[in-house]
């Protein structure tokens, strides 16, 4: 990229100038102007150099190249498995897929040991087999592609909203109706780019459709049955906390802790919240198949002293 400095950004250190022209940090831009793939005109500057007013600034941003996941013999809770899927039961705490930060202990290592060769390449070397995710503090279910004709019938499910994925939650406040729907759009948010949001109005937010059930009500706390009718990044934390009702343990979306918290902190390292049944048409066969898990153990037990504090 080409850029040129204008009267607001002259004396500004070149580092700071390549780093909010990329969007990368100073220490990054500082590498890029040491490995010589920043110039100001032409010529190679130091880190320091102070841009002028007109000076043309070039950025050559190196290709990144996706490492390889890599197998680890991590304990899996296969709820099915077949030629064609694997349906897991994943645990609160496990990234699905390796990022940054988290190249390993993710389902991916732990599919990669467990089924080999066995994976769909469609998502590429850091995602192979991954057709939807859950966050890493949500345990449940999902389905994972084991060929190529797998990945791409399921992926074509879940964009018709074939693919039905029932949680159970814990939320703070109560519902006046034991039913509802929310429907507000969900993009990444404005400021904190590390978090969603609903954005009424704005073009890049997508829709978004969250069905919810009350089972049961224990004063300020609810818990909840909800459906998603669409897959977006962190849908039901998002639209559950912009309606007032944010998952107990969730330390994005939640602004205050409810004393039932404060009192049981074991028991919420991070959102109630459990994919607790996935209904999916069988890739292959075409069979409908409906597979369901328990809730983990932190959740029954809050439930447990919930109900019995209540009678």
């Amino acid at each position: 990229m080409i850029l040129t400095v204008n009267n607001e950004q002259a004396g500004v250190r070149l580092d700071a100038f390549c780093a909010e022209a990329a969007s990368i940090s100073r220490s990054q831009a500082a590498r890029l102007i040491e490995d010589g793939c920043v110039t100001v005109g032409g010529r190679s500057e130091a880190k320091k150099y102070a841009v002028r007013e007109g000076d043309e600034v070039e950025i050559t941003l190196p290709e990144c190249k996706e490492p390889e996941a890599v197998a680890e013999n991590i304990p899996l809770d296969v709820v099915y498995e077949d030629d064609y899927i694997i349906v897991i039961n994943k645990p609160k705490g496990m990234v699905v897929h390796p990022a940054p930060g988290n190249y390993s202990g993710t389902l991916v290592n732990a599919l990669l040991y467990h089924c080999r060769d066995s994976l769909s390449g469609i998502g590429g070397v850091m995602r192979p087999g991954i057709v939807h995710r859950i966050d890493k503090d949500t345990s449940g279910l999902l389905v994972v592609a084991k060929n190529d004709e797998a990945h791409a019938s399921l992926s074509d499910d879940l964009k018709v909203h074939a693919v039905e994925r029932e949680y159970r939650a814990l939320v703070t406040g109560g519902f006046g109706e034991d039913s509802g729907t929310v429907n507000y759009p969900i993009g990444r948010h404005p400021v904190d780019r590390k978090k969603m949001a609903v954005l009424l109005g704005d073009e890049n937010a997508r829709e978004a459709i969250t069905h919810y059930e009350v089972l049961e009500r224990f004063g300020n706390i609810s818990y909840l049955a909800l459906k998603l009718e669409t897959g977006r990044t962190h849908q039901i934390r998002v639209h559950m906390s912009y309606t007032g009702h944010a998952l107990l343990g969730d330390e994005v979306y939640q602004k205050t802790k409810t004393q039932f918290e404060k009192k049981h902190p074991s028991l919420f390292r991070g959102q109630a919240l459990h994919a607790i049944r996935l209904t999916l048409t069988h890739p292959k066969t075409k069979e409908r198949m409906t597979f369901e898990c328990e809730l983990p153990a932190e959740f029954k037990k809050a439930l447990e002293i919930l109900k019995n504090e209540q009678n």
